[in-house]
């Protein structure tokens, strides 16, 4: 396996001071043409959003978006009708499609800390979708849980792209086994914990890429792990 190592504190920085974030790809103001993204994953910004703060309402197109809320809370609205306060431990989908408005705003008090995530997708236009998950109603046998695919399988959601999305949780001392997959690009990301990749050991905030990676292999977990895998073509 050909492994590489983005550390967390190579990240691009950006502190608004309502917005404090970490880029792991190019993104607004940051630009770096050796992380442009990983295949069709374009965007991993690590988000802490200011109490009664937040993204005024905005347009995307042609672009699956997914929000995973670290600790606090984010109230979503968009011109699909769609308003939820999404808290913590849950998963947000939002495909753009043809053009969608949304806003996110932190209603607490407390800081709002979450990862927003974009994968291009492989067609333009349609309609917006959207979809939420809560990781905390969902298990599987070796802790790996499959929230988003392209065809929907397991539960999951069904996202416009041929990719697979995994939410893993597991406790020191467990090892778990990814499965093969035609799609040969993995793309992990560290929420918290430590994990062992072919000895490679990466913390939170780290993520590690896998090239030719379609047979399964297995993580180590180090310290109690949260992270999400990324199998794209």
């Amino acid at each position: 396996m050909n492994i590489t190592i983005r550390k967390s504190e190579e990240r691009g920085h950006a502190n608004h001071g309502w917005l404090n974030s970490k880029h792991t790809f190019s993104f607004a103001d940051y630009y770096d043409p050796a992380h442009m993204g990983y295949r069709t994953l374009r965007v991993i910004n690590d988000d802490r959003v200011a109490a009664k703060q937040g993204f005024g309402t905005h347009p995307h197109s042609n672009m699956e978006i997914f929000s995973y809320v670290i600790s606090g809370q984010l109230q979503h609205e968009d011109s699909m009708g769609n308003g939820r306060v999404i808290q913590a431990g849950e998963f947000q989908y939002m495909s753009a499609g043809a053009g969608v408005y949304h806003s996110e705003f932190n209603p607490g008090e407390e800081e709002a800390h979450f990862l927003q995530i974009w994968i291009q997708p492989n067609q333009k236009g349609g309609a917006p979708k959207y979809a939420e998950l809560d990781t905390k109603a969902l298990s599987s046998q070796d802790g790996l849980t499959l929230f988003a695919s392209s065809d929907g399988r397991e539960g999951s959601v069904q996202m416009r792209q041929e990719a697979e999305i995994y939410f893993g949780k597991a406790p020191a001392g467990q090892t778990l086994t990814v499965p093969a997959s035609a799609l040969d690009g993995v793309w992990i990301h560290l929420i918290s914990g430590a994990l062992t990749i072919d000895g490679h050991t990466i913390h939170p905030g780290d993520s590690l890429s896998i090239d030719d990676a379609q047979d399964g292999f297995p993580l180590s977990v180090d310290q109690d792990a949260e992270f999400i895998l990324f199998r794209l073509q």
